[in-house]
């Protein structure tokens, strides 16, 4: 495999969680492609450390279903998989709605901000066509509401799925699709500040249904035995 041109941002003491994160970054982001053979020594080297942290983090990067691992033959970046994405929506949407149930009424003013914040930078990112920034501050908005929950299960399975999903949104947000999330990133605030438990969580269902439009138009615009397995490469994502 090619090691990534980048310096990787991590300390020189890379923990696991540490080459666990930077590893599906690079995956996430494309750095590391669908369908690419990674080496563990080469891994090692690019971010400074043992192979143990490495294949400690592949190993749950397979789990996650980002990594693919052919005992004694291979490791690959996992190929994009829209049947496999649109289960991982399902449990990611249900989980933000948990979220939102969750953290209501007790939501903060500084936390309202804080989404307020987060959907400006969202909003001016898609205007300046800048996918990593809009995805960050998408993230940051949602994160709020996950945080003031402080359901710790919620944050785990999150953790887990959301990069299956990441990989697929820069496709959502680099068209006009993406940018109906900010009118709705709105509607969640006002609902929010209201104390509308009920209206929140359906606001929240609506914006994450936009993803789940995509992933459906996917799976059904395949044929036959390919159509589990859509590959979003032809779209250029």
């Amino acid at each position: 495999m090619p090691i990534p041109s980048r310096v990787a941002a991590v300390r020189r003491s890379l923990l696991r969680e540490d080459a666990y994160r930077a590893i599906r970054d690079a995956i996430v982001d494309g750095t590391l492609a669908p369908g690419e053979r990674l080496n563990d020594g080469d891994l090692a080297q690019w971010l400074g450390v043992s192979r143990t942290p490495v294949r400690e983090a592949l190993a749950r990067l397979e789990e996650a279903g980002l990594v693919q691992t052919k005992p004694g033959r291979y490791t690959i970046v996992s190929p994009l998989d829209v049947r496999a994405a649109r289960s991982a929506h399902s449990v990611t949407s249900a989980m933000h709605e948990l979220a939102v149930r969750e953290a209501l009424p007790n939501l903060s003013v500084a936390e309202l901000d804080a989404m307020r914040a987060a959907n400006a930078r969202f909003a001016e990112a898609l205007r300046a066509n800048d996918v990593d920034a809009a995805l960050a501050a998408d993230d940051e908005f949602h994160g709020v509401v996950v945080t003031a929950c402080a359901n710790s299960a919620v944050h785990a399975v999150l953790e887990q799925f959301t990069p299956l999903l990441r990989r697929l949104e820069r496709l959502r947000f680099a068209s006009l699709s993406g940018r109906s999330s900010v009118a709705q990133h709105d509607r969640i605030i006002a609902l929010c500040e209201a104390g509308d438990v009920d209206g929140a969580v359906a606001a929240t269902r609506a914006n994450w249904a936009t993803l789940a439009q995509l992933l459906d138009a996917a799976l059904t615009d395949g044929d036959g035995d390919d159509a589990g397995r859509e590959s979003f490469d032809r779209y250029g994502g």
